[in-house]
């Protein structure tokens, strides 16, 4: 009698350890902290500058004039993001219901953003110079030139981040410093609003604005991001990108 009772418990056991396993792989999958999640965006302002009035110069015939003509022409080549992130920590299950969470704690992180929708997260690496080329010539940026994205991101000076799991030690990946205050900060691993350039598996550039929370930018107000990303100046709508926000 005592040996059939244990029995049937066994079996109950072994018949509820598959549900209790489905039940609990989700909370334990590691893989789901890998991958950052998509950012929403709450309020989108695009603006251009006005083009300056045109110079002037009266002269009478039968002179010379020698000018010496300036000015500041609006690449259409490069789009910049800047904004503030909000956002929280928290533990949640696979139906994405909290059983705790932790509001506006974070101290820094990373805004991504990709034309690629879906970027393989698993395997990200530096920018080299064959996914740079390969966004130039998909981007019909002229090779060489000036303000293509290899000239741009043609230094090597970050501070250390995590990029999901995977660790970026500093002054390893194409970077640069966006401008605080309409001025190029001198270049240095501690500068603020620096952005990464990384790639995944497939070579899909993934351009990494790494997080100042409240931090005075370019204009002298305060911002948590700065980031530029590279447009094909011969498109008339301009390439989708998809953002992505890790917070820690």
């Amino acid at each position: 009698m005592i040996m059939a009772i244990r029995q049937r418990h066994l079996l109950l056991v072994l018949l509820l350890a598959p549900l209790l396993l489905v039940t609990l792989f989700p909370v334990l999958l590691p893989s789901a902290l890998a991958d950052p999640p998509g950012a929403g965006i709450t309020y989108n302002l695009t603006e251009t500058p006005t083009s300056a009035s045109a110079g002037a110069s009266t002269t009478a015939g039968g002179s010379f004039t020698t000018l010496v003509l300036n000015a500041t022409t609006q690449t259409p080549k490069w789009k910049a993001f800047v904004g503030n992130v909000t956002g929280s920590f928290s533990l949640r299950d696979a139906s994405n219901v909290s059983i705790y969470a932790w509001g506006d704690a974070f101290t820094g992180g990373e805004v991504y953003a990709s034309r690629d929708a879906s970027p393989d997260w698993s395997g990200l690496l530096c920018a080299n110079a064959a996914a740079m080329s390969g966004e130039e010539n998909y981007l019909n940026m002229t090779p060489g030139a000036a303000d293509n994205i290899t000239a741009t991101f043609n230094e090597s000076v970050h501070r250390e981040f995590y990029a999901g799991t995977t660790h970026f030690a500093q002054n390893v990946c194409p970077a640069i410093a966006t401008y605080v205050g309409g001025v190029e900060q001198t270049n240095g691993v501690n500068n603020v609003f620096q952005e990464v350039l990384l790639r995944d598996s497939t070579d899909s550039l993934i351009w990494t604005a790494l997080i100042d929370p409240d931090t005075l930018g370019y204009n002298n107000r305060a911002f948590d991001f700065q980031m530029i990303v590279a447009e094909d100046q011969y498109s008339d709508t301009g390439n989708t990108y998809y953002f992505w926000l890790e917070l820690s």
